[in-house]
């Protein structure tokens, strides 16, 4: 039997050069709980970091068992027996760092593709109940800059002038739909629509009441009445000659139009003293007749469409009377009528571009680009999955704000490194053009940073606090890090690009790229969400700085594809952002050395070295 090995009181009595029947029971007790308080110290502080390993092995073995399943399942489809010859078209995706474009030839296999398109049109209600949530959600992020500030009164009454632009614009996109189905009763069921707003008497909501709590009621009634029509057009769409993919571009440029709805009504909220959060929730309530309305209108599409004239009409004439009594009238009182004029107007002719720019591209599109889309929306999952997983581990373990800045400097340096790393490995660019690039994108940042904060220093009120045109006061750390995450929303930006134009080409591969352009953010929101948490110990900013870049990379590719874009330029473009990133970054962990120098060079040293292992995957 090996003898057994002193514990530290036994060490200390030695030490002291007494026996064990000298010392006393309070000592040894003394000296047993010092060690034992010790050693939990020690675990508690070793626990986060042997987690954060932990997930990062997990993340590594994710990624390896992705690209695993995305390799057999691509093989599957390109090396089919029955294939034609002319199938074994090449496809090469442009994020790889490959840079090359080469599509599958589609003309000479149509054929071979022809069941294929038969198995895509064909749409399941699991599908079209799925997307129109995702549509209705997309109502939320209206409500996302109201987490950032507050709103002052002349902000209040421009937000309301605003809010009446919007609501104006869609009341005559109303009317035009409702008279493509229905003509001759449109105008009879608008005038019921404002007919029964003046019988509307005092209700309360919200903690609001009298008049106000009208208004709010008013506006949630009509924009939800108003989602009714918009989710018999998505069911009736799916339900077409097209299926998916006509469905598909219908349910993006509705969500893409519920954005601002939902700003519309977060406005009105926010200028009546209502939480973000309620705000938030109340704009995807308002459009949660969508999903509910779209899925038996894609199960009985004629019936659905006798219905649209009456829904259409009754929201148009409710909105219009809305926007004249009740939301000009206070927009008034807070702003000068010329500021409210301009804000409508401007209001307006944003929403009528963005709903002509639709209607255009629906007259002419292919199911290439549907599933282009598809993908594109794909890409913004990633940077919000990121941020939650970020802010469930920082809570769940209290991490300190040396730890979050640490953790997203050293995923921002990968970030910025590894595409130009990639590059120049496989000689797409030279050593020269290559750091040109890089000094102009972080000269570029750093002198539009330094020019901000050093403005920004000289309206402080305060020792560490900036007067907002919000009365939002913010600190200059704090705008050092909205300003690294803007550096973060341009590299998104060119990124999506490059996606616009790889992800067409992808067609017939959509659901085998779900997981790996979903994960591809991830890293992304995860630095984005560590930063401002970091600078706000806040969560709710950390998630709505992950959401919003999020919705970056998405409307980047979404842009490229309606524009047609090929890639010739874009590796400079992605150059110039990578080099962007260097220097805001470079503050944030000067701002990491110096809350605790050890804790954030390990944080970074991690980081940077996990997720260089899943890049490498």
């Amino acid at each position: 039997m090996s003898p057994s090995k002193p514990t530290a009181s036994t060490m200390l009595i030695l030490d002291l050069g007494l026996t064990p029947m000298q010392m006393t029971t309070k000592q040894i007790i003394s000296n047993a709980t010092s060690e034992q308080e010790a050693s939990q110290k020690g675990q508690k502080r070793l626990l986060p970091m042997r987690l954060l390993k932990f997930i990062h092995l997990l993340q590594v073995l994710g990624s390896a068992l992705t690209a695993t399943v995305l390799k057999y399942d691509i093989l599957s489809i390109f090396h089919k027996p029955n294939r034609p010859d002319s199938f074994a078209g090449k496809f090469e995706s442009h994020l790889d760092g490959t840079g090359t474009e080469s599509a599958i030839d589609f003309e000479s296999t149509s054929s071979g593709l022809g069941d294929r398109n038969s198995i895509y049109s064909r749409v399941s209600i699991s599908t079209v109940a799925l997307f129109t949530l995702a549509m209705a959600a997309a109502t939320g992020l209206g409500a996302v800059p109201f987490f950032f500030v507050q709103l002052d009164p002349q902000w209040a009454g421009l937000c309301n002038g605003m809010a009446a632009g919007v609501m104006l614009a869609a009341s005559f996109d109303l009317i035009q739909e409702g008279q493509n189905h229905g003509a001759d009763l449109i105008m009879l069921y608008f005038i019921s629509g404002f007919q029964f707003l003046e019988q509307y008497g005092e209700v309360s909501m919200l903690d609001i009441k009298g008049a106000d709590a009208t208004k709010v009621v008013l506006v949630i009634g009509i924009m939800t009445l108003h989602s009714f029509g918009e989710g018999s057009g998505v069911g009736v769409s799916f339900a077409g000659s097209k299926g998916f993919s006509q469905g598909l571009l219908v349910t993006l440029a509705i969500a893409v139009h519920n954005i601002p709805e939902g700003l519309a009504v977060s406005m009105v909220l926010a200028s009546r003293g209502v939480s973000p959060q309620n705000a938030m929730l109340w704009s995807v309530i308002t459009s949660l007749p969508q999903p509910i309305v779209a899925v038996p209108s894609f199960i009985c599409a004629d019936a659905f469409n006798k219905f649209l004239p009456f829904c259409t009409g009754f929201a148009a004439g409710c909105m219009i009377w809305m926007v004249v009594a009740e939301v000009l009238p206070d927009a008034f009182k807070e702003a000068s009528p010329s500021q409210v004029a301009s804000a409508a107007t401007i209001s307006v002719a944003f929403m009528e571009a963005l709903s002509t720019m639709f209607q255009n591209f629906s007259h002419d599109y292919s199911a290439e680009d549907a599933s282009g889309f598809f993908v594109s929306l794909l890409f913004g999952l990633g940077p919000l999955l990121g941020g939650i997983i970020l802010v469930a581990f920082a809570l769940a373990f209290h991490l300190q704000h040396a730890l979050l800045m640490g953790a997203a400097s050293g995923i921002s340096f990968v970030l910025g490194a590894w595409r130009p790393l990639q590059l120049l490995v496989s000689s797409k660019m030279g050593i020269i053009p290559l750091v040109f690039l890089l000094t102009v994108g972080a000269v570029f940042v750093h002198f539009c940073g330094s020019s901000i904060l050093s403005l920004a220093g000289r309206k402080r009120a305060s020792a560490n606090n900036l007067p907002t045109i919000s009365g939002f006061p913010m600190s200059i750390h704090t705008l050092q890090s909205f300003l690294s995450c803007g550096a973060v929303a341009f590299h998104a930006l060119a990124e999506g690009l490059a996606l616009g134009v790889a992800a067409p080409k992808a067609y017939g591969l959509g659901r085998h790229m779900v997981l790996p352009v979903s994960l591809h953010g991830l890293p992304r929101g995860a630095a984005v969400a560590s930063c401002i948490f970091g600078a706000t110990d806040s969560w709710h900013n950390a998630l709505a700085a992950a959401a919003l870049i999020g919705f970056m990379g998405p409307m980047s590719a979404i842009g490229a594809i309606l524009a047609g874009i090929d890639y010739s330029g874009l590796d400079h473009i992605m150059v110039l952002a990578c080099g962007g990133l260097l220097p805001s970054f470079g503050r944030i962990i000067q701002r990491a050395l110096n809350l605790d120098t050890r804790k954030g060079i390990s944080a970074c040293n991690r980081s940077w070295f996990c997720y260089s292992l899943l890049n490498m995957h």
